[in-house]
């Protein structure tokens, strides 16, 4: 057992084994193999190599140290390209900050029954006057960079649900195809995550109208985890369980609040 291997419980290094394909044995050998890669790419400045760092993303990409080495790569040219984004990239950067004060994103004690995290996202909060929907992205990212930090939760992955409910179609107006290109580019090509599902619910028509929109950016394992349950709750429950979510998705735990995680990163 490596030191990378510490805070892992048994079961989740054998979850580990089984569906990421790691072997503790050659950890360190896999990690150098993509360290290695890096001169082939002077173009990028990989300002982060170190051993735990490069592990994230070979769990992100079951150990295939070709993807691995691809989602590094993007990760850091993704900050390259767009630098104001993650210029002051801290909690308490006043934009970012706001979005975390008004719940973007929110996040959830109870993981899932697969000890996946979950995110929520209340969209219909998104007050256009006061946050923009790039600060709401960095604030997602900022949290997710803070939570991919827990070993268990490189192995276990994400969830994210997304409630629709009141939100209006002057708001959905503003979600252009390029701030959507740009999050899904940020989320889906550029971070070291396990996303095991993205739950809509809620959904008006031109929600489904954009997901139109979105779908040829979005890679086939993305689509697949894609659900639009629309009100039917019952179809989000087979999915996961109810003792996991809070009341506004039909869960047995409390209403959600709202300040939860930003209370978390920024204190009280």
């Amino acid at each position: 057992m490596t030191h990378l291997h510490a805070g892992l419980s048994p079961e989740t290094t054998e979850k580990a084994r089984l569906e990421l394909n790691e072997n503790p044995d050659t950890l360190h050998q896999d990690i150098q193999q993509v360290r290695d890669m890096i001169v082939t790419r002077p173009d990028i400045g990989f300002l982060r190599t170190d051993d735990d760092f490069i592990l994230r993303f070979l769990r992100a990409r079951k150990f295939n140290q070709t993807e691995t080495f691809r989602l590094l790569a993007q990760y850091f040219q993704f900050r390259q390209q767009n630098l104001d984004m993650f210029q002051s990239f801290k909690v308490d950067d006043p934009g970012i900050k706001r979005a975390l004060m008004d719940g973007f994103p929110g996040v959830l004690e109870t993981p899932d029954q697969h000890g996946r995290k979950i995110l929520i996202l209340f969209a219909s909060n998104w007050d256009q006057s006061r946050n923009s929907f790039t600060d709401i992205l960095r604030a997602i990212l900022l949290s997710l960079e803070v939570l991919i930090e827990n070993p268990e939760l490189q192995i276990n992955g994400f969830i994210l649900i997304i409630d629709w409910s009141n939100f209006s179609f002057k708001q959905a107006s503003k979600l252009t195809p390029n701030i959507l290109k740009l999050a899904i580019e940020g989320l889906q090509d550029s971070f070291p995550a396990r996303f095991g599902g993205i739950h809509f619910v809620n959904q008006p028509w031109y929600i489904h109208a954009m997901y139109t929109i979105i779908k040829p950016f979005l890679k086939d394992k993305t689509r697949k985890r894609i659900f639009l349950h629309g009100n039917n709750l019952n179809s989000l429950h087979v999915l996961l369980q109810p003792e996991c979510l809070p009341s506004e998705f039909g869960g047995t735990l409390p209403p959600y609040d709202m300040g939860i995680w930003a209370r978390t990163l920024l204190g009280p």
